[in-house]
């Protein structure tokens, strides 16, 4: 089974044009970097730092409940 390690950084001065990172590794292996911010939520894949994939919140909350594993909160 894969091991996952998600590291993140927050900016010292809390800035609401400032995303918060999120390094995302499978196994060693850099999968990509998740942006949020206060508007949407953004993928960049660590074959590409060119490009970004953008969703909306609305549309990240659509692809949650159609593509994700349901699971009972603890």
């Amino acid at each position: 089974m894969a091991t996952h390690d998600v590291a993140f950084s927050i900016p010292q001065k809390f800035v609401l044009s400032k995303d918060v990172e999120f390094n995302v590794k499978s196994n060693d292996v850099k999968l990509g970097t998740l942006l949020i911010s206060k508007g949407n939520i953004e993928w960049v894949p660590a074959s590409n730092s060119v490009k970004k994939y953008r969703l909306s919140w609305e549309a990240f909350a659509q692809v949650m409940e159609s593509a994700g594993k349901v699971r009972k909160m603890r």
